[in-house]
């Protein structure tokens, strides 16, 4: 163990400060590294040398363009680690793996196959992402699975997330321990939504902040200082079950899987809200979601209305801005958030029109008034999170391994 103030803890301190440099800007030479770190040249050579020969770092090349020698780069070495992360819906699952740049290099699309098991679901799509990037399973140091609702960290059961089939055995996550050596966390997805967009996104630099999530199901994401916040249950930012102003109260919300907010705000309560003002249905598709579902017609009949904002279309965008504000308006004035982050299919469709017509309806409903950001984070969010969050833990690891 090292005492504050050492040499040796300096030193690891530095080496990191660099590694996460050289994620975050690509490769360096030696000079921007010092200018970066504010260490002399000779200490980041030192530096460098160190991670090299622990195989987190590799020389990439050389920097051409000025008077004198050319500079050599050195970035992170890719190889060092792999992760994983996969996405489970109702209908199938999406895996991925990338190195520890972050790059995808792999991935694999499954859908639901009639009487398949989770575990062999799991099996199947992470076997295809691990051969699409050329590896053996054996090469990925974690993996992080997305699904709906969450696991409850005191009985290991999967709860809020009724609609998902196959995923209840309360046996599950032992059996998926035991067909997965690597490490395997798990999060409700939303929260991953919410990961991406902290690291990559509209949320970065922000510690206190609400993610409201908008496709198949209405849920949220609470940041606060910097943390995920999860609840006693997993079940923090549930918040298709909460009960709103004017809506008929939903009982037993987890059996019936829907609440007020979700009857509300849903995708589901679009088109509804479309046809009472006398707006058809668009014909073909909404942002590659299918018409005929609730999503895909939803997507649809807010794009129409975001491309030609006045008359019906207009007071489409407005009627849905209150629902959606009326069930923000509850989480906004127990929580103070910094931003709210809109994402999902649904919102999205709807643009900074609706972005800005939910922003006003909320400052009238809620004693504060955040900033409302759309989603930055928009190829497949969920799974991006996930493998975000498989990471940041794999590069603790790796790191701490190379100093012993």
């Amino acid at each position: 163990m090292t005492t504050p103030g050492t040499p040796s803890l300096l030193r690891v301190m530095n080496d990191r400060a660099a590694l996460d440099l050289l994620l975050e800007h690509g490769p360096l030479s030696r000079t921007r590294i010092g200018r970066l770190t504010g260490l002399s040249k000779p200490t980041a050579s030192q530096l460098l040398a160190r991670l090299e020969a622990a195989g987190l770092v590799v020389a990439t090349g050389t920097a051409g363009g000025r008077p004198g020698p050319n500079a050599q780069l050195y970035g992170v070495n890719p190889r060092a680690a792999h992760v994983a992360g996969l996405d489970v819906t109702p209908s199938g699952i999406v895996a991925a793996v990338a190195d520890l740049t972050g790059e995808v290099i792999g991935s694999h699309e499954l859908p639901y196959a009639e009487g398949a098991g989770a575990v062999d679901r799991v099996t199947r799509a992470l076997g295809g992402a691990v051969k699409d990037a050329g590896l053996e399973r054996s090469a990925l140091h974690r993996v992080v699975i997305a699904t709906p609702g969450s696991f409850d960290p005191h009985t290991g059961a999967l709860r809020y997330a009724e609609h998902l089939p196959g995923w209840h055995s309360p046996t599950l996550l032992e059996e998926l321990a035991a067909a997965l050596p690597m490490p395997v966390g798990y999060e409700n997805d939303v929260n991953l939504a919410a990961v991406a967009e902290q690291r990559l996104g509209a949320a970065r630099g922000h510690g206190d902040f609400v993610l409201l999530w908008n496709e198949e199901g209405l849920g949220a994401a609470l940041v606060l200082g910097g943390r995920l916040h999860r609840g006693w249950t997993g079940g923090a930012g549930e918040v298709g079950f909460l009960p709103v102003p004017c809506h008929p109260l939903v009982r037993q919300v987890t059996r019936v899987n829907s609440g007020g907010y979700q009857a509300l705000a849903g995708a589901e309560a679009v088109p509804g809200m479309a046809a009472a003002l006398g707006i058809g249905m668009p014909p073909g598709t909404g942002a590659g979601t299918p018409v005929g579902t609730p999503v895909g017609a939803a997507v649809a009949l807010l794009a129409q209305a975001a491309g030609r904002p006045e008359g019906a279309d207009l007071r489409l965008l407005q009627q849905y801005a209150t629902a959606l504000a009326t069930g923000l308006a509850a989480l906004v004035a127990v929580l103070d958030p910094e931003i709210v982050v809109l994402s999902g299919a649904v919102t999205a469709a709807g643009g900074d029109v609706l972005r800005e017509l939910v922003e006003t309806e909320l400052a009238d409903l809620a004693p504060s008034r955040p900033r409302l950001v759309s989603g930055t984070v928009r190829e497949r969010p969920v799974l991006r999170g996930a493998l975000e969050s498989a990471l940041a833990a794999t590069r603790d690891e790796v790191f701490d391994t190379s100093r012993r």
